[in-house]
């Protein structure tokens, strides 16, 4: 539930702001790409000025979650170790339980009877 309003409380406001620069940048523009001839049109791109805007939020979305995914590989790497160690200690763990539930078992003395 807390989820779901905070869903509606960030989203709702966010859809709003974009569907007003959307409404507000419908213009065309052309983004050159040549920088020595601006007026080539093999390489130039119009479309609506909010696209631009989109590609450029998507984009920096984007190598900003590959640059934190690339950056927290250290902590992966550990917490993956760490597990591992960890399973290989309980292995171990249940191995000398075991162990000691066999040797209690064959060492148990026999009751003596009166």
């Amino acid at each position: 539930m807390f989820k779901k309003l905070i869903n509606i409380v960030v989203l709702v406001p966010v859809g709003v702001i974009l569907i007003v620069l959307s409404v507000a940048n419908r213009q065309m523009v052309t983004l050159a790409l040549n920088p020595f001839n601006t007026a080539d049109t093999v390489l130039s791109v119009s479309a609506p000025f909010f696209v631009f805007l989109f590609l450029a939020v998507i984009l920096g979305l984007i190598v900003g979650a590959t640059a934190m995914w690339i950056n927290q590989g250290k902590y992966r790497r550990r917490a993956r170790n760490e597990a591992n160690e960890a399973l290989k200690w309980h292995r171990e763990a249940e191995k000398q339980r075991r162990q000691a539930e066999s040797q209690a078992q064959h060492t148990a003395l026999p009751t003596p009877r009166t």
